[in-house]
């Protein structure tokens, strides 16, 4: 791909398609950790002397109505503050964008606009038509295909990637494609049925598979420990058993909890007790990892060349069920091993336990993040090398 930093940007109208799709609450934004992380690719633009035009998606509204609840109006003002100066919000750009050179712009939510799910020609055509220069920083948005993440970067006079979809994708290939080894992943997460391309994926290139939260009662009931009234995927325990023969078949492990936490409700008032594996009742609601188990996990990490987290070890949002997902969290942390994390709850979990600046590289991406790990081609990332090469 072509990258931004390579390009001569001064007096040029570059569109940056950033991920602004930050949570809101009564009109506030709540969390604006996706702002901050695309604003050094914006200030590097306007240091150059671009005529920098931003733009985003946020929320799920009507295509081809405006709503208020999803206007990019709080992002205006927030991205103001970030970057210092008046950061206007454009909301008809039908007739062009007026943007003088080192000022920074904001088209109102691309969902707004009919045909921007779908990809449509004209849209992008239209979009294409605002700029000398694309640029897709919006890696979170990479596996789909839509009028400003794929469509726009095939008619555009030029088509590069962003600082920050660059860093993204170099550290998955780190992380991927000639990792230090030994490469221990953890997955986490409710279902294996969500995961299952995931795990099979992984299960080729890694020497330790690290199965957490509600995946991993499904793999204790399919070697047969009890599991009491927790979440478990009946339909999933060949499977189960199945991913366990294939690891081992080339060497590696799928280590089985040796022992949990249990409660009898799914509160945060319901007291934590921690039993061994096999020790679980017929009420009993498996929450996290035991003490002896997140060792084993921790153990495992220390001497790892590569580690690739996604998803908690248990219920970590309840303190009680949080100290399996904290151990395993403070492992990486001390770990010299290179480590990408993410997914929304791993992004949660990072910030609870404060490792954030351990983690060699923190995605904030959640279905993009896990369709690389599965190998699929992300559509806005294969346009951009193909418009580099051809």
């Amino acid at each position: 791909m072509l990258s931004m930093e390579s390009l001569a940007l001064a007096n040029q109208r570059v569109l940056i398609r950033e991920d602004f799709n930050v949570p809101l609450k009564n009109g506030a934004i709540a969390d604006d950790t996706r702002l901050r992380a695309g604003v050094p690719t914006l200030r590097k633009a306007l240091a150059a002397g671009a005529r920098v035009i931003v733009m985003s998606h946020l929320g799920r509204p009507k295509e081809g109505v405006f709503d208020t609840a999803n206007s990019l109006a709080p992002v205006a003002t927030a991205l103001s503050a970030l970057l210092g100066q008046s950061v206007r919000l454009v909301a008809d750009w039908s007739a062009g964008v007026d943007c003088a050179p080192g000022e920074c712009v904001l088209l109102e939510n691309v969902r707004f606009q009919i045909g921007e799910e779908q990809d449509d020609e004209e849209l992008a055509r239209r979009l294409a038509a605002l700029c000398d220069i694309y640029v897709n920083d919006a890696f979170a948005t990479a596996h789909r295909a839509q009028a400003s993440t794929h469509g726009v970067a095939k008619f555009a006079p030029v088509a590069c990637a962003g600082p920050l979809m660059k860093a993204e994708i170099d550290a998955l290939k780190q992380a991927l494609q000639a990792p230090k080894r030994p490469v221990v992943a953890i997955v986490g997460g409710s279902k294996v049925s969500t995961k299952l391309e995931v795990l099979e994926a992984l299960l080729g290139k890694v020497d330790q598979l690290i199965v957490g939260g509600g995946i991993a009662n499904t793999f204790m009931k399919a070697v047969g420990l009890p599991i009491g009234k927790s979440l478990c995927e009946e339909d999933m325990l060949d499977t189960a058993r199945r991913i366990i023969a294939q690891a081992k078949a080339r060497g590696a492990e799928v280590p089985i909890p040796q022992d949990v936490v249990c409660g009898k409700a799914f509160s945060e008032h319901t007291p934590a007790v921690t039993k061994a594996a096999g020790a679980v009742e017929a009420d009993d609601l498996i929450m996290d990892i035991g003490p002896k188990t997140a060792q084993i996990f921790a153990d495992l990490l220390k001497s790892a060349g590569t580690i690739v987290w996604n998803g908690p070890l248990g219920v970590f949002e309840f303190d009680q069920f949080g100290a399996g997902t904290q151990a395993l969290a403070e492992a990486i942390a001390a770990s010299a091993a290179f480590s990408i994390a993410g997914g929304g709850d791993t992004l949660a979990a990072i910030a609870k336990y404060g490792i954030g600046a351990h983690v060699s590289y923190i995605s904030t991406a959640g279905g993009a993040f896990l369709e690389y790990l599965e190998g699929k081609e992300l559509p806005a990332v294969a346009i951009l090398e193909t418009r580099a090469h051809g």
